[in-house]
């Protein structure tokens, strides 16, 4: 099997973490879909540069973070959180204690910078250790467990003790 089926075959069974780290990237649902759309279509283009002996999601989590820096850099603004239409269903359900708090959750994560967005969608989201983080990012160790740190703390700011 060359690289190419071998990076064909592999990727499905990375669409979930792929979709996670892309909404944690990109905050919004309809900006999500079009990075993994962007991510997909340029793993699969540059199939051939993946080495079989390094992990495959590595190299695709690195295609989306770039992906979505020149997507930033494209259209010169900042990520805007926008309720999703589903979450807008359940907004008036009293029970549904659940997607209020996604909402909040994500309105806390758009208010921070996408170096910080980056460290947790990949250590707290996918779980990455620091040094996975650190060499995903081409970064030092700790830059990642700096920028961690300062996440944690304006998360908790906006989100209590419950964060």
């Amino acid at each position: 099997m060359d690289s190419s089926d071998a990076v064909r075959e592999g990727l499905i069974p990375l669409l979930p973490r792929l979709r996670r780290l892309a909404r944690a990237l990109a905050g919004q649902v309809a900006d999500a879909d079009d990075l993994v759309q962007i991510v997909l279509e340029r793993a699969l283009a540059r199939a051939t540069q993946w080495r079989p002996d390094s992990p495959l999601d590595k190299w695709v989590f690195a295609i989306a973070r770039n992906a979505w820096r020149d997507e930033l850099r494209a259209r010169g603004r900042t990520a805007k959180l926008f309720a999703s239409e589903e979450a807008g269903e359940t907004v008036a359900d009293p029970t549904g204690t659940q997607p209020a708090q996604q909402l909040e959750l994500a309105a806390a994560l758009a208010t921070l910078s996408p170096d910080q967005r980056e460290v947790v969608a990949l250590v707290l989201v996918e779980g990455l250790s620091y040094d996975e983080a650190a060499a995903l990012l081409e970064v030092p160790v700790g830059t990642v467990t700096s920028r961690l740190a300062r996440a944690r703390t304006a998360l908790q700011a906006l989100l209590g003790n419950d964060a």
